[in-house]
Formats: C-alpha cells, sequence, structure tokens
C-alpha cells in the first residue's frame, strides 16, 4: 500500500492545486474533503482518483473504511498519508480523515431530464463559495430538480462549495452555462422566470411557484444583469422592514424556494386579490430580493 509522508510529493503538490480553479479545468479534477461529500460523490457515481486518508482518524470509524472499500473497488487509489500532509490538503482546521481527489462531472443543459412541472434555482454572478454551497444545500432541502450557475464569479466545483454545500453538490443535478445560452434554453423549455430584484414590483408570496418555473438570483454585490428584465420575467421583492436594504442571496434563496415547496405541496393558488405576473400589490414597503 502507498503511504505518503512528505507535503513536498508531487502527488499532494498536484492535488493541493486543485484549489485553484484554473487547475481544476485544465485537469478535469477536484478535490471532495470529508466523508459525508465523499459517500454523497460515490453514491452519485462520482469516479474518485485517489482517496488520501490518515489511518488515525479512519481506523475507528466503519463508515469511513466503508468509503476506502468502495473507492478500491472501483479501481480508485488509496493512499496513507500522515497528518501534516493531510492538513496540506484539507479544507482550512478541519480534518475528518479523508480528502480525494475526483473528476469533474461534464454536465448541459440538454442533459438535464426535467419533468413538465419543474423547479430549477438560476444563480448569477455568485462570488462567495460559502453562498453558493447554502444555495445548493437549500435546493436539495426543498426539493429543486436542478441548479444552473451562470456567469459565476465562483465554480460549482470549488472545493469551498462542495464542502458548504454538504455534498449537495452531487445530489442536485446541475451545470454551468453563460447567461445567454441560460437563456434561451428557459425560454426554449416553456419555463416561467421569476427574478429576485431589490425594485421587483411583486412581493414575493403573491407570485405564483407552480408548473415549470425558474428562480432566477444574482450576486449581492451586482444584482442580476440586463438580460434578466423585460416581459419575458415577474421580478419579486422580499419586504426589509428595518435598515439594511438587501439580504444574503442564500437568504433569499431558501425563503423563495421554499415558498415554491410550500404552494406546490400544498397546490395553492396566491389569494386572488394579488396578480401572478406583473403589476403592483401596494403590499407591503418595497424591498430587496437578494
Amino acid at each position: 500500500m502507498l503511504r505518503i509522508t512528505s507535503v513536498h510529493n508531487p502527488r499532494i503538490k498536484a492535488a493541493a492545486r486543485l484549489r485553484q480553479r484554473d487547475h481544476r479545468h485544465e485537469q478535469g479534477q477536484m478535490l471532495i474533503d470529508g466523508p459525508r461529500e465523499l459517500a454523497l460523490a460515490l453514491a452519485a457515481g462520482i469516479d474518485v482518483v485517489e482517496l488520501y486518508y490518515q489511518p488515525e482518524l479512519v481506523v475507528s470509524e466503519p463508515s469511513r473504511q466503508t468509503l476506502l472499500e468502495q473507492v478500491r473497488a472501483r479501481g480508485g487509489n488509496v493512499i496513507e498519508v500522515t497528518e501534516p500532509v493531510l492538513q496540506k490538503l484539507a479544507y482550512g482546521q478541519r480534518r475528518e480523515g479523508v480528502v480525494a481527489v475526483a473528476r469533474m462531472p461534464s454536465r448541459r443543459l440538454g442533459d438535464l431530464a426535467l419533468a413538465a412541472d419543474a423547479l430549477i434555482a438560476v444563480v448569477e454572478g455568485i462570488e462567495k463559495p460559502g453562498n453558493l454551497g447554502a444555495i445548493l444545500r437549500t435546493a436539495d432541502a426543498a426539493g429543486v430538480h436542478a441548479v444552473i450557475a451562470v456567469d459565476g464569479g465562483t465554480d460549482l466545483y470549488n472545493p469551498n462549495v462542495i464542502r458548504a454545500s454538504l455534498g449537495a453538490v452531487f445530489t442536485v443535478p446541475t451545470c454551468e452555462v453563460p447567461t445567454p445560452v441560460a437563456q434561451a434554453w428557459l425560454a426554449e423549455e416553456g419555463f416561467r422566470i421569476l427574478t429576485a430584484q431589490v425594485s421587483g414590483a411583486v412581493p414575493y408570496w403573491s407570485a405564483d411557484y407552480r408548473g415549470r418555473v425558474a428562480i432566477v438570483l444574482g450576486s449581492e454585490a451586482h444584482g442580476l444583469s440586463a438580460g434578466w428584465q423585460g416581459d419575458a420575467c415577474l421580478a419579486v421583492r422580499l419586504p426589509m422592514c428595518g435598515h439594511v436594504d438587501s439580504l444574503n442571496v442564500s437568504a433569499t434563496a431558501a425563503v423563495l424556494l421554499y415558498e415554491a415547496l410550500r404552494q406546490r405541496s400544498a397546490g395553492e393558488r396566491p389569494p386572488a386579490d394579488r396578480p401572478l405576473m406583473g403589476g403592483s400589490s401596494g403590499d407591503g414597503p418595497p424591498g430587496a430580493g437578494g
């Protein structure tokens, strides 16, 4: 069995470089840090190339031993490392005994097999991995059928996104495309588009989230690009009753996706005196969508 004790080992240096976006895309590989995230990746059919583990953090954990066995059974290399080596690869100060190098899946919009009433989330220009990871966690929890990242400041397989999502990036179908490609696809596939906008005319609870719907969220710094304006999109807002003028984008996503889940689960329509598309209800103060 291979054992690595030096942080200067070429394999370790190459794996550590996968924290850099350019290197990830050049190699087509990513880092998966942690047993929970790795288990979900394996369950999703992700191809693990190498698994680095620290014996003293794994030997007493049957579930982690099982991960080693699964990777071996699928032809991956399982490599024992020392604590300093694992620290070089692991996320921050967290050390759970296993870090894997895996091949990044390559998905296109055409690969998304969506039902007639699919609910998807589109996130544009999200720069902070923690926000993108949190949105993926919420999407998994709220039963969202897919997440599309457009013009992202960070990519879906950033190790910090994987960790912040708790592995949900592997449980929710995802893909990354430019904004115009996503917009053309949404129109072709017949999605109604709800956008979270600071100046949205409609309170979020007044919109109809049933049927084939896409909820679009932009970055906190820049909001959504101009392409998400116009009659093809319904701009919704989250009323802001305090002194700040926006919410964290992951908090906004949670509110909107769970409102969608509530309506779709109950088969409810918004109250008749509130508009479904366009117009202003006059309810509540103007606010931000994220």
